[in-house]
C-alpha cells in the first residue's frame, strides 16, 4: 500500500476557463505518481454552511425550494454559502435566521463534509441548532422557499428510502442520528 505522499499528483499548468459570484472553473494538467500527465476539470466553489434545527418537539426545520439545476423542488436543511473570511458558525447562525427566522439557544457542530470531492472544492460545514426562539425571515430578495418542521425521525426515514436526495441534508440527518443518539 502506498503512502498518501505516493498519491498525491502535481499541477503542472492551468487554464482559467470562468470566474463567476459563486465559482470558478479551471482546468489544470497534472503529474500522476506514475509519471504520467492527467487533466483536472475543477470547480472551486465558495464554502458552505448547513443546519439541522430541533424545534421542542423534536421536529426539523427544513426548507423546500426549488433548484434549478435539477428542474424540481427539494427539501432540505437550511443553508448557504459563506462570505469571504466569514467564520462558519457566523454564516451558519446567519443563514438559519434569514432562511426560517430561527435562533438557537444550543448550536453544536456536526463536522464538515467534501460534496463531490472528485472535482468540486466545496467545504460544508454542518451544525446542530436547538432551544429555538422565532424570530422574522430575512430572505434574499433572490430567495422564495417554504419553511416546514417534520419530525426527526421521519427525515431519518425519508434519507434512508431516497425520498430526500440532497446531501448536506442527509449527512447531516444521519450523523446526528449516530452521533448524538437522536
Amino acid at each position: 500500500m502506498m503512502d498518501a505522499k505516493a498519491l498525491e499528483e502535481k499541477m503542472l499548468s492551468r487554464e482559467d476557463k470562468y470566474h463567476g459570484i459563486l465559482m470558478d472553473i479551471h482546468v489544470d494538467t497534472v503529474l500522476l505518481p506514475n509519471g504520467k500527465t492527467a487533466v483536472r476539470e475543477v470547480a472551486d466553489h465558495v464554502d458552505g454552511v448547513a443546519v439541522l434545527a430541533l424545534d421542542e418537539g423534536n421536529r426539523v426545520l427544513t426548507v423546500t425550494q426549488y433548484r434549478y439545476v435539477f428542474g424540481k423542488t427539494l427539501l432540505e436543511l437550511p443553508a448557504g454559502k459563506l462570505d469571504p473570511g466569514e467564520d462558519p458558525v457566523t454564516g451558519a447562525l446567519r443563514e438559519l435566521k434569514e432562511e426560517t427566522g430561527a435562533v438557537p439557544d444550543v448550536f453544536l457542530p456536526l463536522g464538515r463534509i467534501l460534496p463531490a470531492p472528485g472535482c468540486y472544492g466545496e467545504v460544508l460545514h454542518l451544525f446542530l441548532a436547538k432551544g429555538l426562539h422565532m424570530e422574522e425571515q430575512h430572505l434574499d430578495p433572490d430567495e422564495f422557499l417554504n419553511v416546514e418542521r417534520i419530525p426527526f425521525d421521519e427525515m431519518v426515514h425519508r434519507c434512508l428510502n431516497g425520498e430526500i436526495e440532497d446531501a448536506k441534508t442527509v449527512a447531516a440527518v444521519l450523523k446526528a442520528k449516530v452521533q448524538l443518539g437522536l
